[in-house]
C-alpha cells in the first residue's frame, strides 16, 4: 500500500520532531518534509505535493488560516488538517472555510491524530472530539456568539495583546505592522463586537474565553 505523504508546519521544533517520529514509526505514513513557518511550508507543498499537511494555525508572521488557501492554490490535491492549542470554534470554522479538511487540538491523542489523517485522506472531514464537545455545549447552552466568529485571525491576535495591556505602538512593533494598521484593527474589532472601548473588550474576551493563549 502506498504511504500517505505528510508535511508538518509548526513553529516548535520539538513538536515537529515528535510528530515526525510518531508518524514515521507507522508503515502507513511518510513525513516528507517539515518547517517552522508558513512561507516555507507553502514552498514545500508546491515542491513535494504531499497528501496531507498538518498545519499549526498560530504561526509567526503569516498564520495557518492565511496560509491554507495558498497551500491549496499551489498544491490543489493536498488536504489540510489544522492543529492548534486553541479550542475556539471560530478558528476551526475559518480554517474549514479556507480549504481545510480537518481540525484537531494539541490535546488530541496520538490515536485521534492518526484517525484524523486516515479520515481526511479518504475524503472525509474530521473535527476532533474536544472541538465537537465544545460545539455541542455552545449549541445546548446557546453561548455561541456571532461577533466572535466575525473576527479575523489578525484581529484575534490584536485582542490577545489588548488583554496583555500592550499599547498600539507596542503591538505594531511586536507584529511588524504600522501603528495605523493596529488602530484600524482595534476600531474594526469594537465595531464587530458592538463595544465602545478597550475595557469592554477585555471584559468581553474574558467572558467568552476569547484568546490565543
Amino acid at each position: 500500500m502506498q504511504k500517505i505523504r505528510i508535511v508538518i508546519i509548526d513553529d516548535h521544533t520539538l513538536i515537529r520532531q515528535t510528530w515526525a517520529f510518531i508518524l514515521n514509526s507507522d508503515d502507513r505514513f511518510d513525513v516528507a518534509g517539515e518547517t517552522g513557518n508558513a512561507e516555507n511550508g507553502i514552498e514545500l507543498c508546491q515542491e513535494l505535493r504531499p497528501d496531507i499537511v498538518l498545519l499549526d494555525i498560530n504561526l509567526p508572521g503569516m498564520n495557518g488560516i492565511e496560509a491554507a488557501p495558498l497551500i491549496r492554490k499551489h498544491s490543489p490535491c493536498t488536504k489540510i488538517i489544522g492543529v492548534s492549542l486553541h479550542t475556539q470554534v471560530a478558528y476551526a470554522r475559518k480554517l474549514i472555510q479556507r480549504g481545510g479538511s480537518g481540525y484537531i487540538t494539541k490535546n488530541s491523542s496520538r490515536k485521534e491524530m492518526i484517525l484524523a489523517l486516515l479520515q481526511v485522506h479518504s475524503g472525509k472531514k474530521y473535527i476532533c472530539e474536544e472541538m465537537k464537545n465544545i460545539i455541542s455545549q455552545d449549541i445546548l447552552l446557546n453561548k455561541e456568539n456571532q461577533g466572535i466568529h466575525s473576527l479575523s485571525m489578525r484581529e484575534m491576535q490584536i485582542v490577545d495583546r489588548i488583554k496583555q495591556g500592550l499599547s498600539s505602538k507596542e503591538m505594531a512593533a511586536e507584529m511588524y505592522i504600522s501603528v495605523k494598521t493596529v488602530e484600524v484593527h482595534r476600531y474594526n474589532i469594537l465595531r464587530k463586537l458592538n463595544l465602545k472601548n478597550a475595557a469592554q473588550l477585555v471584559a468581553y474576551a474574558g467572558r467568552y474565553q476569547l484568546s490565543l493563549n
